[in-house]
């Protein structure tokens, strides 16, 4: 079967939500192309990873953030939806950019591979690398790899966004903790967690091709006894509460969703909200503070914050 590649030129600023459009209009996969980050990864050039300029240079300075839509489903009144959508951002105080969409057909097995040859082992936190599956890695002695192949969802670790949430698993996980990872994509938070030290992991997202990877993904790292994988919105399928509750979406449903982040977190546990761009920063520390959390820290990184927050 075919794809129909649906391209948005837009902004870092809005590429979370137009990413989320994407999704919920029935994208089996998104991928985001912003040449910041690379830019960024070049201005903090260490051994593990360095972007040709030739290749950012190719990149243009528009942020793509690339839907793909099974042949079956695509339609010229999906495409125009779509773009309402995204015009619609600006109503929201996002700058959407050009907002222009483009498309193309893709075969599958083009799709599903050529993208392989950028993602390589990289360092995501003090211990924590992330190593895609078909990739060899020599690592030190404490290193924790967690090894990845996003398939058709989102996430292969390296978005200031999910750096951002290692890097806080790693300072706030304690073992023995119950933890959600909420809107999981690949799985590469929740599988984070487990080796970190976390007793138990539910990873839920409301994209079924999502929960299908990230399930696959927690049986290569072999923590198939820690870890479960729903396919539900938020955390529907919850039942207890939880030490620790991770989500990296976006400043809007975050908002929506603290609420239920207060009913499912233990008293005096944590809450790591990540997927915020900056100038969305105040809007959700105000609405944690509204239901009694308490803010520990804020990380930032790029044009995104990530923020821990503790509940009384």
């Amino acid at each position: 079967m075919d794809y129909i590649e649906i391209s948005v030129f837009t902004t870092t600023e809005s590429s979370e939500a137009v990413s989320y459009i994407l999704e919920d209009e029935g994208a089996a996969g998104v991928a985001i192309e912003d040449p910041n980050d690379f830019i960024s990864l070049n201005h903090n050039k260490t051994d593990w990873d360095y972007v040709e300029p030739e290749l950012i240079q190719a990149m243009g300075t528009d942020v793509k953030v690339k839907g793909y839509f099974p042949e079956t489903i695509y339609s010229a009144a999906l495409l125009e939806t779509i773009q309402s959508r995204v015009d619609s951002l600006s109503d929201f105080g996002l700058d959407k950019g050009k907002g222009e969409l483009a498309t193309r057909i893709v075969k599958e097995e083009d799709w599903s591979t050529a993208w392989k040859q950028y993602f390589k082992p990289f360092k995501a936190g003090e211990r924590v690398v992330v190593k895609p599956t078909w990739e060899s890695y020599d690592g030190q002695d404490d290193d924790i790899v967690v090894e990845i192949d996003p398939g058709m969802a989102f996430g292969t670790g390296n978005h200031e966004t999910t750096l951002m949430c290692i890097k806080l698993l790693e300072r706030y996980i304690k073992k023995g903790y119950e933890v959600y990872d909420v809107g999981c994509g690949s799985g590469i938070l929740g599988i984070t967690a487990a080796k970190l030290g976390a007793h138990s992991v539910l990873c839920v997202d409301l994209d079924g091709v999502a929960c299908k990877v990230a399930a696959e993904n927690v049986s290569v790292n072999k923590e198939d006894d820690k870890i479960k994988v729903k396919n539900c919105n938020l955390l529907d399928a919850a039942s207890a509460k939880a030490d620790l509750i991770v989500a990296n979406i976006i400043a809007d449903i975050i908002m929506d969703f603290t609420p239920q982040a207060l009913l499912f977190l233990k008293p005096g546990r944590v809450f790591i909200s990540s997927g915020i761009i900056l100038d969305r920063q105040d809007e959700v520390i105000k609405e944690l503070k509204k239901y009694g959390f308490d803010i520990l820290e804020i990380e930032q990184m790029g044009e995104w914050c990530a923020i821990a927050a503790k509940r009384d």
